[in-house]
């Protein structure tokens, strides 16, 4: 089994010159090596239910042969199974239509950094994870929890046979928990490079916090309201942005928002995907060996460039920008560690009531009518080329009257699209301090802060 970063090199190796002595020199090659080790520990109805955890290494070939493109991938590292990878893919390759796009592959460049990670992250004990969990459960003070805390070490390497031979590695730690009374639940969640930097108890005492201040709900009719979107919600506004407009695929297909050069935005919205921040979880470089660096997205609300891979890139007429995936065909290349730029400034603080941090807190008291909002949940596009989307409120809604929170509200279904939600005129406020939020797609995260929005459109409620 491949344990280091050195040994992935020399498998990555191997399968080149496997390559070579079945296929010639004439394939074009590429081997990506990389391993992860998972560990989650789950709880429930306040107690640990399970912790699991998975180490897999997994090798991913791509062979360009007599103009022919194919892939294939193992989770064996011996020869046996390196030496059947490299046939069965070369087998598969000449019986595969033509490829006229093939866009090659990626020249010799270097890298910028190797990626972040922290050792004490790296060999985490269940027991680590579990303090937290016990600190969020105590920080409840009674109220049912459950939740999640995990980590991860990634360590990857890269070589194919034009030259390029990269390797780096990073961790990552996520909690994601909820408190929840007979009426009401609560939420917290939070991402980081190192789980030093997740507070149990701190998560534990917002999620208690929103959830009591959530009970007996009431509710209000549908319509379009003004918002204050937590971190916890911009985190979704921000993941759909980046996956369905601002993929090089959907932009080459016309199938995005994006129109590159326009005022599509707010001037006070700056969006970039920065995966070289000391905050970022990824390797440095991606699938296709091309390394990664900083984009703007969105400058001043003006848009200005999209994620690509090398095929993407090369139908459109310029490069990679290093955002490959293992599965970029179907899906297309999106940024994964996008986030707004913001003033600053120092962390927030703790504050009492359903905005339990004072970056919210700021925004709640500019809105004269409208709501706060924990949680967009379960969203759905109804129009990609618009990004009209569908979804829930969840884990807390609350009217805000002449700046105060004033009653807890019964969930909405909205229909509503993103970027209109952040167009010229439309965005009123931006907390001054992002949370790092995790992702559902795996190693990604978002650096979310608070949103304060002119209109949501919200086109249902509890009665229908």
């Amino acid at each position: 089994m491949t344990t280091t970063v050195a040994s992935q090199i020399d498998v990555a190796g191997q399968v080149l010159d496997l390559v070579r002595a079945v296929a010639g020199g004439q394939a074009e090659a590429e081997v990506a090596v990389d391993r992860q080790d998972l560990a989650l520990t789950r709880f429930a109805n306040s107690y640990i239910h399970q912790n699991v955890a998975d180490s897999t290494t997994t090798v991913r070939l791509r062979l360009h042969l007599d103009g022919r493109t194919t892939s294939g991938a193992t989770t064996l590292t011996d020869t046996h199974a390196l030496r059947e990878l490299v046939q069965r893919t070369v087998d598969a390759c000449r019986v595969c239509p033509p490829d006229p796009g093939w866009p090659g592959l990626a020249p010799p460049a270097p890298l910028v950094g190797t990626g972040n990670v922290d050792e004490a992250t790296a060999n985490a004990s269940p027991a680590d994870r579990a303090m937290r969990v016990r600190a969020f459960v105590d920080a409840a003070g009674g109220l049912l929890t459950a939740g999640y805390c995990k980590t991860v070490h990634w360590t990857g390497a890269f070589a194919n046979s034009a030259g390029q031979s990269v390797s780096g590695g990073c961790t990552a730690a996520a909690m994601d928990g909820i408190a929840r009374t007979g009426t009401s639940d609560g939420v917290s969640r939070l991402a980081a490079v190192r789980l030093a930097d997740l507070d149990g108890a701190v998560l534990g005492a917002r999620a208690a916090a929103k959830a009591r201040a959530a009970q007996d709900p009431v509710e209000l009719p549908p319509g379009r309201y003004e918002v204050v979107l937590e971190p916890t919600a911009v985190a979704d506004v921000l993941q759909c942005l980046a996956m369905y407009g601002f993929n090089g695929k959907a932009v080459n297909e016309r199938r995005s928002f994006v129109a590159f050069g326009e005022q599509q935005f707010d001037p006070s919205v700056t969006l970039v995907d920065d995966p070289l921040s000391a905050d970022a979880v990824g390797l440095p470089f991606d699938p296709e060996g091309t390394p990664k660096r900083r984009l703007v997205l969105v400058d001043r609300g003006v848009t200005r460039t999209v994620a690509y891979d090398r095929r993407t890139a090369a139908e459109a007429g310029t490069e990679s920008n290093g955002h490959a995936m293992a599965d970029s065909a179907p899906w297309g290349t999106f940024p994964t560690s996008i986030g707004f730029v913001t003033s600053g400034g120092a962390k927030p603080t703790e504050v009492e009531g359903p905005a339990t941090d004072s970056a919210t807190a700021a925004l709640v008291a500019n809105v004269k009518r409208g709501l706060l909002v924990s949680d967009n949940w379960y969203t759905r596009v109804l129009d990609p080329r618009t990004l009209v989307m569908t979804g829930l409120t969840r884990n807390g809604v609350w009217l805000i009257e002449n700046g105060e929170v004033t009653r807890p509200v019964l969930n909405f279904r909205f229909t509503q699209s993103y970027p209109q939600a952040l167009a010229p005129g439309a965005v009123l406020g931006i907390g001054s301090h992002p949370l790092t939020q995790p992702s559902s797609w795996g190693l990604a995260c978002t650096m979310a802060p608070a949103l304060h929005l002119a209109s949501w459109n919200y086109t249902g409620g509890a009665s229908g």
